[in-house]
């Protein structure tokens, strides 16, 4: 079986994958490329690239989605299946991408914590005993990782370019991923994106929201379990 190159979200590291990287790596080879470097999608997915393997199965949540896209775009030769997770193929919108700007702003300032929390209270997490425990997480994700990642990052995603005619081209095996109550990238882009992908797989993970990885991780992994058992050649 292929190797699995995770890409985390935004302000994630490795711990986003954690109880995934636990399962699949007693079946084979994983790794977590990081997302930190360079201020646009296509500088970044160009750096993941340098570091993978020859052949790989891609996994990206959220931003890290965009950035796999991204490298699905530049070299789709690379890439044996791609698994795309609570995320958006589209270019941001001028009233996000104006949204970000007193973010950069506050993180500057040192209010890096306070402008995670805002962002993650609507948006992110589903309702639930886990929610705190899963928050908890993201913010020392946040904290280690610091305010200049998350401006790099911001920038990339202000500027990041539509990949809905890359994931028309795609012809290996994929998986669309959500949580129900992700309202940040809500089920129906996911349909959108399933629908634009000959053959793809359309997972709706009940009782999770934009970080199912932690919030329902055994759906999770099944899910890409299933994934990396279908045979590279679609029919």
């Amino acid at each position: 079986m292929e190797p699995v190159v995770l890409l985390p979200g935004l302000m994630c590291d490795a711990r986003l994958f954690q109880p995934q990287i636990t399962a699949l790596s007693q079946v084979t080879g994983v790794m977590v490329a990081p997302i930190t470097d360079g201020e646009r999608v296509e500088e970044i997915a160009s750096r993941v690239l340098d570091l993978c393997p020859r052949k790989f199965a891609l996994a990206g949540l959220s931003m890290g989605g965009i950035v796999a896209m991204e490298v699905m775009r530049r070299a789709p030769e690379r890439v044996t299946r791609i698994a795309l997770m609570d995320t958006n193929p589209m270019a941001e919108t001028p009233q996000v991408a104006a949204a970000r700007e007193p973010q950069i702003v506050a993180a500057r300032a040192g209010r890096l914590e306070d402008v995670m929390r805002e962002e993650m209270k609507p948006n992110y997490l589903a309702p639930g005993p886990q929610r705190r425990e899963v928050l908890e997480v993201v913010m020392a994700m946040a904290r280690d990782l610091g305010p200049e990642v998350f401006v790099r990052q911001s920038r990339a995603l202000q500027r990041r370019p539509d990949q809905q005619a890359v994931l028309r081209k795609v012809k290996v095996p994929a998986l669309i991923l959500c949580g129900e109550h992700d309202a940040l990238c809500p089920v129906k882009r996911h349909e959108f994106m399933a629908e634009l992908i000959p053959y793809a797989q359309l997972t709706v993970v009940p009782g999770a929201g934009h970080l199912p990885t932690l919030e329902q991780p055994e759906a999770v992994t099944e899910a890409l379990r299933g994934w990396l058992r279908q045979p590279l050649v679609l029919t």
